[in-house]
């Protein structure tokens, strides 16, 4: 019998940032397809997005006089 593993924020989040910068392998894919939520990741999806474009804010506001 298989044992259906929960998986952790943490796992949740080093997920969402190695699919964001494109380095997301195959197999943590399946893996988190087959053990995550949908709705963790949306939420640490979107909210990765933020903090980026806040950071690009930041940069920008910082570069420029």
């Amino acid at each position: 019998m298989t044992e259906k593993k929960k998986t952790s924020h943490l796992d949740t989040v080093k997920s969402v940032a190695a699919a964001f910068f494109g380095v997301q392998s195959d197999k943590n894919r399946q893996q988190d397809f087959s053990q995550g939520k949908l709705s963790h990741f949306i939420i640490i999806g979107i909210l990765g997005v933020i903090v980026f474009i806040g950071i690009l804010i930041a940069i920008v506001s910082l570069v420029l006089p």
